[in-house]
């Protein structure tokens, strides 16, 4: 089945993957002036997953004004379906990414974030969730009581993808994220992420200790050296695929958008250390992909599984190795 198709045309398609966090616009602010993109880590997870033809539902905050029509017209572009309830704010949030010359992005939000008590009428096969909208209140307490009724009927995905600027203190900033641990099934950090929430400890103590919290899987992501997959099976390194970038914007959302459409594919056998090897080469592809463009521009599974013929980029694996992905179903 064709579910990019499916989600296009029919709205009330059961969705495989809800995502539930903010949507914004990023204003990108270089030497050569400001442009907009629609952007928001999850909303970017969500975009990122109906590229790669998954039927997808965000769950989010925005506001019928300018801002929000375009976010919703983007996410419709890739057939992700605005969930009910996610046009409730009267001011759609931003954030100023101002980049450096290698590309890396620093930002500045003007956001709030609130999303009403929510029962889902049926549970998805994934849900993913993380960022601001996990930490910010009044908005996080809804996005944890959704989680605690999920967790037991789904997998549960998360990516704290930690903003500083707007958390409270140290301490319980760590606590938000030690609590939603328990309730997951994976947990995507950056190396940034992992060592804020846990200053001298090596990735690898922070790994374990996160798994020690309750979830399955910690991938920790580290830029231009890679990732590395934690499970109590396993402890894999997965090599970055050399590319030119334009910036990083949105790579570790393709990252996580490709790692959740390997899941929903592989099912049970997910988890196996040799198929996490697998996907973490293909997550690896797709933030390659996407840092090549500027803003947060993720792949196709057209493009995703190109790459996946193409033998240079996957280090010591050969190309019968990497999974070709079909679309979800």
């Amino acid at each position: 089945m064709d579910y990019l198709t499916t989600a296009r045309h029919d709205p009330h398609q059961t969705l495989d993957v809800m995502v539930v966090g903010e949507a914004l616009i990023d204003v990108v602010t270089t030497s050569h002036g400001r442009v907009e993109h629609p952007g928001g880590s999850p909303a970017n997870v969500a975009y990122g997953l109906g590229r790669l033809g998954v039927a997808t539902g965000l769950l989010t905050a925005i506001a019928p004004d300018a801002r929000g029509i375009a976010i919703e017209n983007h996410l419709h572009s890739a057939g992700v379906v605005l969930l009910p309830g996610s046009k409730s704010l009267t001011r759609t949030a931003s954030a100023t990414a101002t980049l450096a010359p290698d590309g890396s992005a620093r930002y500045d939000f003007d956001i709030s974030w609130d999303l009403a008590p929510t029962a889902p009428a049926y549970f998805p096969k994934i849900l993913h969730t993380g960022s601001i909208a996990t930490f910010l209140s009044p908005g996080a307490s809804a996005v944890k009581a959704l989680l605690e009724q999920a967790h037991r009927h789904c997998m549960i995905t998360y990516d704290p993808n930690i903003r500083p600027a707007l958390l409270g203190s140290h301490a319980e900033a760590k606590a938000i994220f030690e609590d939603l641990v328990a309730l997951t099934d994976v947990v995507k950090l950056s190396d940034e992420d992992a060592q804020w929430l846990y200053p001298g400890n090596s990735l690898d103590e922070t790994a374990a200790h996160i798994l020690g919290l309750g979830t399955r899987l910690t991938v920790i992501t580290k830029g231009a050296e890679g990732s590395q997959f934690t499970s109590a099976a396993a402890n894999i390194r997965i090599p970055a695929v050399k590319t030119t970038v334009a910036d990083t914007i949105g790579a570790g959302d393709s990252y996580m958008s490709a790692l959740i459409l390997g899941f929903l594919t592989r099912g049970t056998e997910g988890f196996a250390p040799a198929v996490l090897e697998q996907l973490g080469h293909l997550a690896a592809a797709a933030a390659a992909i996407t840092v090549q463009r500027p803003g947060a521009n993720p792949p196709t599974l057209e493009e995703l599984n190109a790459a996946a013929e193409t033998s240079s980029p996957w280090s010591e694996m050969s190309v019968g190795d990497v999974p070709k992905v079909q679309a979800a179903g």
